[in-house]
């Protein structure tokens, strides 16, 4: 198994606070994460756990309220290329064709440095990534959906990001496209080496995917309640992988944090 010793994003005593028409609303507290380089995380919990904005935290999206967020041992003091953010959704321009929103990415981060035919070279090498070289020369509404939300991965990629931050990137696709989509980034951060911290709600995607997966408490002023080491060999393959018995036992790991130590409210109010 592979060691993640070093500390390449460091979150040390963080805190979300927003103003609301009923008073400050805490969103986050205390929260004390390590991610090493090449590291794949998520972070799972149930609606309203404060997910998507430590997420946004890492981003540089959100300032936090208290302590400190650091990436490569620099403060994270705004959004930056060197974290690429997938959301879930794809965010493409629809005016431009899929390697048209490529390019703008690669242009605005590499433009100054290289020259055309190598901002060329670098957007068709990050759609050849995603297997999308074929539609370069459409536009979303002529691909589908999962084929969207590759773009917006290869569009990430493109900026050669120390950092991807992905969130539910495949939630709104079926099955059968989130199953191939997710087969697709094992082999990408593979290939890659990426530092992937990424946020789901699905407890079989956190299993397949992770190195580690953080499971936060129930908001308000939600924390991390469990961080849970995921040992399964890579390469990953999903069929073996429903046989064995060590993911089986971190699949109930997880359910039992999400469904009985942190019980949803509203499911709590049912019972």
């Amino acid at each position: 198994m592979e060691n993640f010793n070093s500390k390449f994003i460091d979150i040390h005593n963080a805190a979300m606070s927003f103003n609301t028409k009923s008073g400050v609303f805490h969103a986050l507290n205390d929260i004390n994460l390590t991610v090493g380089k090449g590291e794949f995380v998520t972070l799972i919990g149930h609606s309203g756990c404060g997910k998507s904005t430590l997420l946004n935290m890492i981003a540089g999206l959100l300032t936090a309220t208290y302590g400190t967020l650091l990436c490569a041992n620099r403060e994270i003091a705004g959004p930056s290329p060197e974290r690429g953010v997938v959301f879930q959704n794809h965010s493409l321009l629809p005016w431009l064709t899929c390697y048209e929103n490529v390019y703008l990415a690669v242009e605005r981060v590499f433009g100054a440095t290289e020259t055309k035919a190598q901002l060329k070279e670098r957007t068709g090498s990050a759609l050849a990534l995603v297997g999308l070289t074929h539609a370069g020369q459409k536009r979303p509404h002529e691909i589908s959906g999962g084929m969207k939300q590759r773009v917006g991965i290869a569009r990430a990629l493109s900026m050669e990001p120390k950092v991807l931050l992905m969130d539910e990137p495949f939630g709104a696709l079926d099955a059968l496209t989130r199953a191939h989509l997710q087969d697709e980034l094992l082999k990408i951060v593979a290939k890659t080496g990426s530092t992937v911290v990424m946020v789901t709600h699905d407890v079989d995607e956190a299993v397949l995917l992770s190195d580690r997966i953080v499971m936060m408490t129930n908001g308000p002023a939600a924390t991390i309640g469990e961080i849970l080491q995921v040992r399964l060999e890579r390469p990953r393959e999903r069929v073996a992988l429903a046989q064995d018995p060590l993911y089986m036992e971190y699949r109930t790991s997880v359910l039992e944090f999400l469904y009985h130590r942190q019980a949803h409210p509203a499911l709590k109010e049912a019972a």
